[in-house]
């Protein structure tokens, strides 16, 4: 596959240092960017598909009813972390 670029951009001299002194070993600017760019991407990508998922739900609610009150949804993830909680106090005791 015949590979293409992504426009330079321009940034302040500060950032460019910044960038340079937390480059791994081996690793070149260029390697930073593409790494920075495909991150951004994927981040966008999982964005998207999650508020899809939420418009498809609220679509499902609507059409059935089947809605869950704040309050409760609250309630049961007080217990949750409660629960947790307590596992993890049991656990150090």
């Amino acid at each position: 596959m015949k590979t293409a670029t992504i426009p330079s951009v321009r940034v302040e001299p500060e950032l460019r240092e910044e960038v340079e002194q937390l480059l791994g070993e081996g690793e070149s600017l260029s390697e930073f960017v593409e790494a920075a760019v495909r991150s951004a991407v994927h981040q966008r990508q999982n964005q998207a598909e999650f508020i899809a998922r939420g418009l498809r739900s609220l679509e499902r609610a609507r059409q059935t009813g089947g809605y869950v009150e704040a309050d409760e949804v609250l309630r049961k993830l007080e217990g949750k972390l409660l629960a947790a909680r307590a596992r993890k106090s049991a656990a150090h005791s």
